[in-house]
């Protein structure tokens, strides 16, 4: 179809408002799976055996593997995987983790958690992953003092310059926890998300690549010691049952969750698959309408892609002038969008107290204004994606 009868159509169906773009949409991925997942669910209730158990373990083995790890400690978060990893690494109060100020609330709330205290660096002006450069001039600039850990970002489905980090890592003597909560599936060179560092936390919040029924998360390990540390964390701290060894938390897996989980993730190779041909198709379609750009000053820039990266596209950002016009007028159109995310974390108030002001991380704050993400998932229509992107086209037009 090309856009001038889409356009067409678009003009007439909107006036009805029979058509939509959603952000995301589950409901394409459940009829596809739903025999299945019911027969899972109901193993669960017929075992009644809710908390861990059985399918948690088994989940817990089949994630490692496709990761490439020794272990996987399933809990009730990826924010509680956040905090499980760093505590196990050994972070604790009076340590401070470098970490990007692009990010989800969880990347620095989980530092925090632990008594430690977040140094949040600059993102690239490309990627918008955690920027090398400035995290090793920040380590020099403030010498080692109290940093004990990085915790890259592997923002959008893209993985941060893992070997930068590391060589970082290496001199500094200090942890790299991945945040992988976004990309499942993602690598960086032959390396997978999840295996880079001495730990890597990841969610399995119902909008991720691979999504839960509700809340879920996941750490994955090479160290036996930080597994089985981290398996008394999420009880209480309790190797056994009413014994507590330590002060730890209740971020236990539920066993539903975690046969849902099972019963997707053969499925999470083609899933991303799909969604890196969707952004091959947006990238195509934004050429055909003139407004495929890198540069600074365009309407429009789309996602880079690192040549060392395997994107997963758990989200597809541009970046926008107008932003927020743009996205009222989208909506007015049926089409979803959202900004991921509108205020750095250094900026929140939350995080008044260590000092940053506006202006400190320059690139993080820019991306913050034109940051815009697309609607993205593996039952997405190109009939839909022409939709996005004409309805871009007739706003910049």
């Amino acid at each position: 179809m090309n856009l001038s009868s889409l356009k067409s159509r678009k003009q007439s169906s909107t006036e009805s408002g029979a058509f939509a773009v959603p952000l995301l949409d589950l409901t394409r991925q459940y009829a596809a799976l739903r025999e299945e997942m019911l027969a899972a669910i109901e193993r669960v209730c017929a075992s009644q055996h809710f908390i861990l158990g059985a399918d948690v373990e088994a989940l817990e083995k089949e994630l490692a593997e496709f990761t490439g790890v020794m272990s996987a400690v399933g809990c009730a978060s990826g924010s509680d995987a956040l905090w499980l990893a760093l505590t196990a690494v050994g972070i604790g109060p009076g340590d401070e983790v470098i970490t990007t100020a692009l990010s989800f609330f969880a990347s620095a709330s989980a530092i925090v958690r632990t008594g430690a205290r977040p140094v949040f660096v600059d993102v690239d002006s490309q990627s918008l992953n955690i920027d090398a450069v400035q995290v090793e001039k920040a380590l020099r600039t403030r010498g080692l003092g109290q940093v004990r850990a990085l915790l890259p970002v592997h923002l959008y489905g893209q993985c941060a310059d893992m070997d930068s980090f590391q060589q970082l890592a290496d001199e500094f003597k200090l942890s790299i926890v991945e945040d992988a909560a976004q990309a499942i599936g993602a690598r960086w060179g032959r390396r997978n998300a999840g295996s880079m560092g001495a730990a890597a936390a990841f969610s399995f919040y119902p909008s991720k690549n691979l999504s839960a029924y509700g809340e879920a998360g996941m750490v994955t390990t090479n160290s036996p010691e930080y597994a089985e540390h981290m398996r008394r964390l999420r009880n209480h701290g309790s190797p056994r049952r009413y014994y507590h060894d330590e002060i730890g938390w209740n971020t236990r897996m539920d066993a539903i969750q975690a046969a849902v989980l099972r019963v997707k993730l053969p499925h999470v190779t083609e899933w991303n698959n799909r969604r890196r041909q969707h952004a091959a198709m947006y990238d195509r379609l934004f050429v055909d309408v003139g407004l495929a750009s890198n540069s600074e000053n365009s309407a429009v820039r789309l996602p880079f892609i690192s040549a060392h990266a395997h994107h997963v596209f758990h989200q597809y950002v541009i970046r926008a002038q107008r932003r927020d016009e743009l996205r009222r007028f989208l909506a007015g159109r049926n089409i979803g969008t959202e900004v991921y995310y509108p205020l750095p974390l250094h900026l929140q108030s939350c995080f008044s107290h260590l000092g940053y002001q506006e202006g400190d991380l320059p690139e993080s704050e820019k991306a913050s204004r034109e940051v815009l993400a697309l609607p993205m998932f593996p039952e997405l229509t190109e009939e839909e994606q022409h939709w996005v992107v004409q309805g871009i086209a007739e706003f910049y037009g």
